[in-house]
């Protein structure tokens, strides 16, 4: 590719990355995502209380979905 590309990828900032070690919380939240069309974001926030995912991961993978 070109030097075009290069500066692309040098203007977004780095993004630290952390290996998951919760997988039940991971697979919580994947179905949650996916029933979000279907059901809205109340019921899916009411669901990933109820399944006990923390707030600041619910918050943060409902808010951020396109990231994931």
């Amino acid at each position: 590719m070109s030097d075009n590309t290069s500066s692309k990828r040098a203007e977004r900032p780095a993004v630290k990355v952390h290996p998951r070690t919760d997988f039940r919380t991971r697979d919580v939240v994947n179905q949650a995502i996916a029933a979000v069309p279907t059901l809205g974001f109340q019921q899916v926030a009411e669901f990933l209380s109820a399944m006990n995912v923390p707030s600041d991961v619910a918050i943060r993978a409902l808010s951020q979905q396109r990231r994931r």
